[in-house]
């Protein structure tokens, strides 16, 4: 990337109820559904971090669904 094209602003990690990981600028409202999991900084510096705790990409639900013992057989 170009120094011009660098990208400078502040973002932040968040996450919503299924505990999926996303990235929102720093200066915006957040959207429905989503809140600050608390990691703040460059973008390079949010997606490491993600890349560091979001070990497991299915949902919440399914995890908990399939974590379930199964009745029957």
């Amino acid at each position: 990337m170009h120094d011009e094209q660098r990208d400078e602003r502040s973002y932040r990690v968040v996450v919503n109820d299924e505990e999926q990981y996303s990235i929102w600028p720093g200066d915006r409202e957040l959207p429905g559904g989503w809140r600050e999991e608390g990691t703040r900084g460059d973008r390079e510096t949010c997606l490491a971090h993600i890349d560091r705790v979001w070990t497991d990409m299915r949902p919440r639900s399914l995890r908990e669904e399939l974590a379930r013992p199964r009745q029957g057989g």
